[in-house]
């Protein structure tokens, strides 16, 4: 064997350990993330500690393997997405002083730790098959652009940012590779809690825009949570920012949802609700009715509204109590009204009923299954 191809071939056998190590961290982050209650973080910590572990060790073998010229730029975005994710669980098994606010941190470099890996995933299946829903994995070609299409497709940023999570007051947009233009997909508006960030929320929403073909637009507020007590500041932006999506590609102008979580929720209710809105269906997840809803006229407008409102019953933020009440206002102001009180949900986004959302929101995007 010569010397290169040796190389070659101890620089795939360090892909092939490293590959199920990061994706372990990725799944498991997802899953601890849906779980964080402040009470279970120790346990949550126990279960991540042996996968932390895992990546802690395969990642110095990649480090020191010899690699190809041609896979310079694989072996950099591979290893940032790696060190990203190794740093967010040990935000969490180690959290220090942080303790359980040590999690933001953690969702924060989960998120840079997807945006890197997601870029392998043509070179790397597994990878692929990670961002696809069950039903697609036996066809992940299909996920991907069609020959001769000169669709824009992709991952798209909004704005000048320097930093990998890019300014605020813009947006993250991503229309699915498979889209192909000729006929109008579903938009899904996704607004994230306080403190956060579209380029990190955008990836709750990814997995199922990729498999069920819609456009994923995830708004970043201008301050560090949205305007709810002048919600036109930051609403005036998310019309105009689903606007010019949807003159930019063919959106199904019948089938535009916006959802958010937490402030998200809260804002989603504010300006979903307004006078002359795009948005024909709502989601709102964990968060409260405003009671600027009362004085603006939206309760008026809430008859017949396609409104699926999720709540946890462990929220310790915003008591399940007050959900509950917001449900019933709804009822009485005429909401077509879908109510999900979750039992082991606490103040974290339930990611698997992004599926059930979806169903609700347009059917045509149900699963085979």
């Amino acid at each position: 064997m010569s010397e290169d191809a040796a190389a070659d071939r101890e620089f795939g056998e360090a892909v092939g350990r490293l590959g199920p190590a990061v994706l372990s961290g990725v799944d498991a982050l997802e899953k601890a993330f849906r779980y964080l209650h402040p009470p279970n973080f120790p346990v949550l910590q126990e279960r991540l500690a042996p996968i932390r572990d895992g990546l802690a060790e395969m990642l110095p073998i990649f480090e020191q393997a010899p690699t190809p010229a041609a896979l310079s730029e694989f072996r950099r975005d591979l290893l940032a997405g790696s060190t990203l994710t190794l740093g967010a669980l040990t935000r969490i098994v180690e959290p220090g002083d942080d303790g359980v606010m040590g999690a933001l941190g953690a969702m924060h470099g989960h998120a840079r730790a997807q945006a890197l890996l997601y870029k392998l995933r043509v070179a790397l299946p597994p990878i692929s098959s990670w961002f696809a829903e069950p039903f697609c994995r036996g066809d992940l070609a299909a996920l991907e652009a069609k020959p001769g299409s000169d669709a824009r497709v992709g991952l798209f940023r909004s704005g000048e940012g320097t930093g990998a999570e890019g300014p605020r007051g813009g947006f993250d947009l991503y229309v699915p590779e498979s889209y192909d233009g000729t006929e109008p997909w579903p938009l899904v508006v996704a607004l994230h809690g306080g403190s956060g960030h579209g380029a990190d929320f955008i990836w709750s929403w990814l997995r199922e825009a990729r498999s069920r073909r819609f456009i994923l637009l995830s708004p970043t507020s201008r301050g560090s949570t949205w305007s709810l007590s002048a919600p036109e500041i930051d609403g005036r932006a998310l019309r105009e920012m689903t606007g010019w999506v949807s003159a930019e590609w063919n959106v199904d102008r019948e089938h535009v949802l916006l959802t958010g979580l937490s402030d998200g929720a809260t804002m989603t209710g504010l300006v979903g609700l307004g006078e002359d809105v795009p948005f024909t269906h709502l989601a709102p997840a964990c968060g409260v009715l405003h009671p600027m809803n009362f004085t603006i006229g939206n309760l008026d407008r809430a008859r017949d509204k396609p409104i699926y409102l999720i709540h946890g019953a462990l929220d310790w933020m915003f008591p399940v109590s007050m959900a509950r009440e917001a449900a019933k206002v709804l009822r009485d102001a005429g909401a077509a009204l879908v109510f999900r009180e979750i039992e082991d949900l606490s103040h974290t986004y339930p990611r698997e009923e992004n599926a059930c959302i979806i169903e609700w929101f347009d059917p045509r995007r149900s699963s085979p299954a």
